[in-house]
């Protein structure tokens, strides 16, 4: 590929995920909506972002936030109406974006009608619509275990017999490998896909088929007291199965009956086991999530080495991605620093691939303390003492120095950090230094440069301190990257002839200056270098 027509907008794009609850709200319930999004539009194209990813809006209990839908063609009254979702994807289209809806295809609420009939008697017409089982010699089918605690078996005082939840008790799994639920769930795509939702964001994909024979999960060795109570468990029967890629290779022969649309998985795997998720045929996910940034160390080394490992792994043609954060994870400054961020907004937006920006991280938005009391995620509820609560990272957006920093006129759903007096769009706006400017600087120049949009990667050096590599394309300027992520100064230095200007530094001072072949990177600095020709 080597121009601008052989590349998908989601290619070239950069998505930026909207947990939805904590986005914007518009009507003063203390919960963000659609029409809260609308009214961010321009601050988002301002920003320079152009897929937006949206988090469920279905009619739900909310035992889940969202993800535990009871109908899935409808918009749950807490987040507007369907006339608002219209608008929502016709001014999104305006401002020249891309909208992105979450999927979720493994589960339903307990109080979808699906469900209701399915459970109301082992004779109903959609009772192997969901995973029933009868008691083995009194117990459960098997020792598989929920991932948010305890048994993934429920029993059903009713009919006698156990359902299978991966998540919540009131997350029943529905089967996928059934034709008649695989028809239901297509339909249900065709009617988002209809109203002009460029794609999907499909939760838990690799949790879309389970083992038939429904066999016991191993013990796993490697278990330790911190880790989620799932995890004593290898689960290797109850997701990741060599069966899902028939049920995801059914999802994108929907997702194609359109033109141009996009299906994003979530995959909490190694990045061999994620691959595999692109399909043999590039017929499964377009981007199945590259998760390594929001777990290994950040540290030089760590991190050449994961980009050198998923690099190697990527089929021909499979497309790269790459996140710095998302809901279900700790907040980026959280977890590397703030003297990191600056450099990690380079390392997203110049790897190789479509990067993924979580809604405050252009900010600075840190994990927020929610006291014990007014913890609300159901993981951090369930297990309150391994400190796996979500909430911290799910508070609202910081828009200005107002009550609730603009994001309310009500008590929000969840307390905002202390610091959104200072740390703010309205404030980093005006702040030609701040992370937000940054951000936007780095995004405008990606945006701009075929070589950072979809060049080619190759690293130059490497150590236990610096990171350096280079992109290009045949249509654009040569890029040098040059990462420090020690809070120390070191020297870069190439025999291979490098030599340039500072397009962008994290020190503003910085930008614009000749990079000679040889430099002392000062501590925590990251620099982007236009190599000369």
């Amino acid at each position: 590929m080597n121009d601008d027509a052989q590349h998908k907008w989601w290619q070239t794009g950069i998505i930026y995920e909207i947990y939805l609850r904590s986005f914007q709200d518009s009507n003063n319930d203390g919960i963000g909506d659609l029409r809260g999004i609308i009214n961010r539009l321009d601050y988002l194209q301002w920003l320079g972002v152009n897929i937006l990813w949206i988090t469920p809006f279905y009619p739900s209990p909310m035992k889940d936030f969202g993800y535990d839908i009871s109908d899935y063609t409808a918009v749950d009254s807490r987040f507007g109406d369907m006339q608002d979702f219209d608008d929502l994807v016709a001014e999104v289209h305006r401002h020249n974006m891309k909208l992105v809806i979450d999927f979720v295809p493994n589960h339903t609420s307990d109080q979808h009608p699906w469900f209701k009939e399915s459970r109301s008697s082992r004779f109903n017409l959609k009772r192997d619509w969901y995973i029933w089982q009868t008691p083995a010699h009194g117990k459960s089918p098997n020792n598989w275990l929920s991932v948010l605690g305890g048994s993934a078996w429920q029993w059903d005082e009713l009919t006698q017999q156990y359902y299978y939840h991966a998540f919540l008790k009131e997350q029943p799994d529905l089967d996928l490998t059934n034709a008649e639920v695989m028809n239901a769930i297509s339909d249900v795509m065709r009617f988002w896909l209809s109203k002009g939702v460029d794609g999907f964001r499909v939760d838990v994909m690799w949790h879309l088929a389970k083992d038939k024979l429904l066999r016991d999960n191993p013990v796993n060795p490697n278990y330790k007291p911190s880790m989620p109570d799932c995890d004593r468990l290898q689960q290797i029967y109850s997701c990741d199965r060599p069966e899902v890629h028939e049920v995801i290779a059914q999802l994108r022969k929907v997702l194609d009956e359109y033109d141009d649309r996009v299906m994003m998985g979530e995959i909490y795997l190694s990045p061999d086991k994620t691959i595999p998720y692109y399909g043999e045929k590039n017929n499964e996910a377009h981007l199945p999530s590259n998760f390594q940034l929001l777990f290994i160390p950040w540290k030089a080394k760590d991190i050449s080495g994961a980009i050198e490992e998923y690099e190697a792994l990527l089929p021909k043609d499979a497309w790269p991605n790459w996140a710095i954060g998302n809901h279900d994870r700790a907040r980026l400054i959280s977890r590397i620093s703030k003297d990191q961020t600056r450099n990690a907004a380079i390392l997203l937006l110049t790897l190789r691939g479509t990067p993924v920006l979580y809604y405050g991280d252009e900010i600075g938005i840190p994990q927020v303390q929610i006291p014990k009391e007014e913890v609300q995620d159901p993981q951090g509820l369930l297990m309150p003492d391994k400190g796996l609560s979500r909430d911290p990272q799910r508070t609202p957006m910081q828009w200005d120095k107002s009550l609730n920093a603009g994001f309310t006129r009500a008590k929000p759903w969840l307390r905002l950090s202390n610091d959104y007096q200072e740390q703010n769009v309205e404030v980093q706006s005006k702040d030609d230094e701040s992370l937000l400017s940054f951000y936007k600087r780095m995004i405008a120049l990606r945006q701009s440069e075929p070589s950072l949009m979809y060049g080619s990667y190759s690293e130059v050096f490497s150590d236990e301190n610096i990171l350096a590599y280079t992109r290009q394309s045949v249509l654009g300027d040569t890029f040098l990257i040059v990462l420090n992520f020690t809070d120390e100064k070191h020297l870069f230095s190439h025999a291979q002839r490098l030599e340039g200007s500072i397009e962008i530094a994290t020190d503003a001072k910085w930008d614009g200056l000749i990079f000679g072949n040889e430099l002392d990177i000062e501590p925590n600095m990251g620099l982007v270098i236009r190599l000369d020709k």
